[in-house]
């Protein structure tokens, strides 16, 4: 299960800049196994010696066994940081890891049952993003993941329902 993105080299040393894709942030923090794939590739164990969050940022600085100079942290840059699934910490009833809205139909509430698309991303920043792509065209869209615009995931049945404001959908 892919946990983080690794998306700088950090320093001379060879730490990197990790952009987590997680809300626990103990598996950037605690030392132990972990693997990192390229995009199409296969996943290759590394060992995780340290991690810290940066201030002010939603990121990590990881030291991985191995990866020696800023050249070494460079060639990982793009790759994804992965846990066993089996790893998946137990949530609260209501709660669900964002991880799992990938794939999920999207529905207009509060009416409609038709699906007008699919979640394809979760994009970090600032806030996170939905990446949805539409069933007509398939053009995609980034939608704020608020509760004021998407108030219902409905894991279970495999879909989310959004109450976009006037206009989101027609950027």
């Amino acid at each position: 299960m892919a946990v983080g993105r690794v998306v700088a080299a950090q320093g001379m040393g060879g730490d990197v800049r990790l952009l987590p894709l997680s809300d626990f942030p103990e598996r950037f923090t605690r030392p132990g196994p972990r693997w990192l794939q390229a995009p199409g590739g296969e996943p290759r164990p590394v060992r995780l010696l340290a991690g810290r969050p940066v201030p002010g940022k939603t990121l990590f600085v990881l030291r991985l066994e191995g990866i020696g100079d800023r050249n070494a942290a460079e060639s990982l840059v793009g790759q994804h940081l992965l846990v066993p699934a089996a790893d998946r910490p137990t949530l609260e009833p209501g709660e669900f890891h964002l991880l799992d809205l990938v794939g999920l139909q999207v529905r207009l509430l509060p009416d409609s049952q038709a699906p007008i698309g699919t979640v394809t991303d979760l994009i970090h920043g600032g806030n996170d993003l939905l990446e949805v792509e539409l069933s007509e065209g398939g053009r995609r869209l980034l939608i704020p993941f608020v509760e004021a615009i998407v108030p219902e995931v409905n894991l279970a049945e495999g879909w989310i329902g959004l109450t976009p404001p006037p206009g989101l959908l027609d950027l």
